[in-house]
């Protein structure tokens, strides 16, 4: 063969075999799997272009033109949006479910204590108690003002409750006297002294006060957590998030290979880069999750509000009683203490105590008593949200793990070379990022500022701290809180604690337990805790929460 024959037979065997590569770098697939992502083909390219054009993916010969990488980067936003939004819906959906089922149960149990009180005095007392009524309709009233978010001291109101009680047994017991209103004032400073209704108000105090404070500030731990798992679960993502998600995802396309999937632990650097400041919220979440269980914990034991209201009746009726018993010792040191009364205009006379209060109290039994909107009892609610709360605990932190152990999302196992890992398809060499935002200095997958944390995330993360420190207290049996001075909003809606107006004038409130019984009725609160906050359930309000924390600042020096 001469030299000539020789170089073009190389010739032909060179084009033969780029004609072969140029077929084999066909796009057709990646066209097929584009097209089912639902983007039209129109400028698509069937066989590999250069791609000085592109800015995220490998500029060598490729399938993808500039508006096909534009589309796919706009996609892998979308996707992963989605991906955290399925991934957190079952933590999401929990505080949703449980902040319904606990409000609902709270605020029909005042129903029915009402109810239950107004139905067996009428029936035992007759015209006596409907011609006084407003009295008892006032404390439930006040309840439900102060479980909604109203700003009721709940130990003087309850106070207040047995001054007018007083008042009312008073001038029934003595009605041959006429009582002015100065009268009626002096009577009622003798509460204390003279104790009328024997221990039921100071017994009833201490159990109602603690009950309170715990309902209320629980479902407010619920409406927090439901709105803090919202907020967060809707992330905001910087320009070199996108590229990260867009070469792990959709680089493959324009290398021709669609059907590749990113290896585990590319997947985990990528997310781990995206969700940074996420996974920086889980120490405080954590603290949060324990805060709560704390409480779900007394909820169950010594301030549980179901074993405290349900008898509620009982033990009213038991001081009325006590004042009927003693209504000669108790009328006549208040007519020493606020002076001889005049007699009555009609000349009317002292009616016997039998004719006033005629019958004995009588309380439901077990079977007797209603049932609440939640279905169950509260012991049974509690056990569930406790076994709920607990799963929630380190979320954040394992949320890369959650998303990048979806089938759909990578190629499975860590070491796998049949995986994409950023360049082409082989194993995945680096090591896994820690979490958080400090972590990711070195993070070879993205791009991340670790000097400017997020401040939404860090709004967040203050919300928690704030709503944590209110949940230690309520432990306690101390309710500190923030609370609108105008109190506009108040008293009505659900348990959530005040509108989202609430935390733009704040002023600090304390309420405390009393010191409870010896006698294990009413165990007593334990230690001293710091003083804090507040529910803001507008919790991207960067001034209330700013307050929220120069108040813990200051208690905490």
């Amino acid at each position: 063969m001469s030299r000539m024959q020789a170089v073009f037979y190389t010739f032909s065997v060179l084009s033969l075999s780029v004609g072969a590569d140029v077929k084999a770098r066909s796009c057709s697939e990646v066209r097929q799997a584009y097209a089912a992502k639902g983007f039209s083909l129109v400028n698509v390219p069937h066989q590999e272009i250069s791609g000085e054009h592109l800015r995220i993916c490998a500029q060598g010969y490729t399938c993808c033109t500039s508006e096909m990488e534009d589309s796919l980067s706009q996609q892998s936003k979308l996707e992963f949006e989605n991906l955290v939004d399925e991934t957190s819906h079952d933590l999401r959906s929990t505080f949703v479910s449980r902040h319904k089922k606990f409000d609902e149960f709270f605020l029909e149990l005042l129903e029915n204590t009402e109810k239950s009180l107004n139905d067996m005095f009428v029936r035992t007392y007759g015209k006596l108690y409907m011609q006084n009524s407003e009295v008892f309709q006032d404390l439930f009233t006040e309840l439900k003002r102060y479980y909604t978010g109203g700003n009721v001291n709940l130990e003087e109101m309850l106070n207040d409750f047995w001054s007018r009680l007083l008042e009312r047994m008073f001038q029934l017991l003595n009605s041959q006297f006429q009582f002015s209103d100065d009268y009626l004032e002096c009577i009622s400073k003798y509460t204390d002294q003279l104790k009328p209704f024997g221990d039921v108000p100071r017994k009833l105090k201490a159990q109602v006060t603690r009950a309170f404070i715990a309902a209320r500030t629980f479902v407010q731990g619920l409406m927090v957590g439901r709105e803090v798992a919202n907020r967060v679960s809707k992330v905001s993502l910087i320009p070199a998030c996108i590229r990260a998600l867009t070469k792990m995802r959709y680089c493959p396309y324009c290398r021709g290979m669609p059907q590749e999937k990113p290896c585990r632990n590319y997947c985990l650097n990528v997310m781990k880069g995206c969700l940074a400041n996420q996974a920086d919220l889980d120490p405080e979440w954590n603290l949060f999750i324990d805060a709560l269980l704390l409480v779900a914990e007394r909820l169950e034991g010594p301030f549980n509000i179901e074993a405290v209201m349900e008898p509620i009746d009982v033990k009213i009726s038991e001081a009325i009683m006590n004042m009927q018993d003693n209504s000669v010792q108790v009328s006549s040191k208040v007519f020493q203490g606020c002076g001889q009364p005049k007699p009555a205009a009609n000349g009317r006379s002292s009616r016997g105590i039998s004719d006033v209060f005629n019958a004995r109290f009588r309380p439901y039994s077990p079977e007797e008593r209603p049932t609440t909107a939640a279905g169950t009892s509260l012991d049974r609610l509690v056990t569930d949200v406790k076994e709920k709360l607990k799963e929630s605990k380190k979320f954040w932190s394992t949320l890369p793990d959650g998303i990048c152990k979806e089938d759909e999302v990578t190629a499975g196992v860590a070491d796998d070379d049949q995986c994409w890992n950023g360049h082409t398809k082989g194993r995945y060499f680096p090591e896994v990022s820690k979490d958080g935002l400090t972590n990711q200095i070195n993070n070879p997958e993205v791009e991340v500022d670790i000097t400017r944390p997020d401040t939404f995330i860090r709004q967040q993360i203050m919300a928690l701290r704030v709503m944590t420190n209110k949940l230690k207290n309520a432990y306690n049996g101390n309710d500190i809180y923030f609370q609108d001075s105008s109190d506009e909003g108040s008293g009505s809606g659900s348990g959530s604690g005040c509108t989202e107006a609430c935390v733009t004038e704040l002023q600090l409130v304390s309420t405390k337990a009393p010191v409870a019984d010896d006698d294990g009725s009413a165990e007593q609160a334990a230690g001293n805790t710091s003083a804090a906050s507040a529910l803001g359930p507008s919790l991207a309000l960067a001034a209330g929460l700013a307050l929220a924390a120069l108040a813990l600042q200051r208690q905490w020096r």
